[in-house]
């Protein structure tokens, strides 16, 4: 089977600015393919060169293993979904829907059934008549997906889709998405900024930073398994503590020394970044062989299911743990700010990076 998109070598500069330096990334057939990073990384600008409204400055892009040099945004295979809808306000959802196929001189009959299904693929059956302004954020965006889907792109590209819904809204959109793609088994390339929207969806994750991918992996990878203190910092929190390498783990800068799998090609004496995740933090019920660090309780901050507890380690550095809220935690006064506690972590929950 051949790729559905693939990058070769691609930059893409404006002026004397890089927005995207030397890609190289391959999107398999029916795969849900997020790039995701912050504001300014290039991950638009990589969504708009595959749909052909910006040209590379260097490299090649194929579409389904055809290069697509020179060949304008209507003579490729995909379609965009943009966060702003860009819905035809003087048109119904169903005049909208259609418009694409009405432009390529489809017949009349075709248009009115493939409509139907796309309709029926987004749970809009029924709003046929209605007009953009009268339907809510989340069914105006099901329309703009719809008018994308009706047109059977070998590549449907999104553009940051769900921004402008609500958290709720977009939850629900998420699943949505994803089962969408499912059934109809079209690649999608998904550009976002939100990690928990991208872990959530994606069968696979580019994480970008300055126009470079800095890790491709699954969602569970790059979570569980970054190689770099910049996809431990953006994806979720990470506790990030720089130390040197020593004796088979890291010395951090408190005097700690904390066991750790160091690459082998991390010498002695290197300085690197110590990662461990929230919810790999145990507050004093410690078990045998966990690296321990005694502290003081600094803050605390309810997020409804869970309360982060962040601790303030000898020498001034703070790590932060994540503590359901059980009954038995709700209960517990021991983590009140300013009580001392002891942090701790079994050393396989510890990352190296550099």
């Amino acid at each position: 089977m051949s790729d559905a998109v693939r990058f070769e070598g691609v930059t893409k500069r404006f002026g004397r600015s890089t927005a995207v330096d030397d890609l190289n990334l391959t999107i398999r057939q029916g795969e849900f393919f997020s790039l995701l990073g912050p504001s300014g990384c290039g991950k638009t600008t990589t969504l708009r060169m595959v749909a052909g409204f910006e040209q590379p400055s260097e490299g090649k892009i194929f579409l389904d293993d055809e290069a697509v040099a020179g060949v304008p945004p209507y003579k490729r295979n995909v379609n965009t979904v943009f966060q702003s809808y860009a819905l035809f306000d003087h048109l119904d959802v169903e005049g909208n829907v259609a418009f694409g196929l009405k432009r390529r001189k489809v017949a009349g009959q075709e248009i009115a059934e493939r409509v139907k299904e796309a309709l029926e693929l987004v749970q809009l059956t029924g709003r046929e008549k209605s007009k953009p302004h009268q339907l809510s954020g989340g069914q105006r965006q099901r329309v703009a997906l719809a008018r994308a889907l009706v047109n059977r792109p070998a590549v449907l590209l999104l553009d940051e889709p769900l921004g402008a819904l609500d958290l709720k809204l977009r939850r629900q959109m998420q699943v949505e998405l994803k089962e969408i793609q499912r059934e109809v088994g079209i690649t999608f390339l998904y550009v976002t900024h939100d990690q928990e929207e991208a872990l959530a969806m994606s069968d696979r994750i580019a994480v970008m930073d300055g126009g470079v991918v800095e890790q491709c992996g699954t969602p569970e990878e790059v979570y569980e398994r970054p190689t770099k203190p910049f996809v431990a910092g953006f994806i979720g929190i990470s506790n990030l503590m720089e130390g040197t390498v020593e004796n088979g783990g890291v010395r951090l800068a408190n005097g700690a020394h904390c066991v750790a799998r160091v690459p082998d090609d991390v010498a002695n004496g290197s300085t690197v970044q110590l990662s461990v995740r929230p919810e790999k933090i145990v507050l004093d019920e410690l078990g045998d062989g966990m690296v321990r660090m005694p502290g003081t309780v600094a803050e605390r901050v309810y997020v409804g299911t869970a309360t982060q507890v962040i601790v303030e380690l000898q020498g001034g550095a703070r790590i932060v743990a994540l503590e359901q809220n059980t009954e038995r935690a709700r209960a517990d006064d021991r983590w009140e700010i300013g009580h001392e506690v002891t942090v701790g972590w079994l050393p396989e929950h510890s990352l190296v990076l550099r």
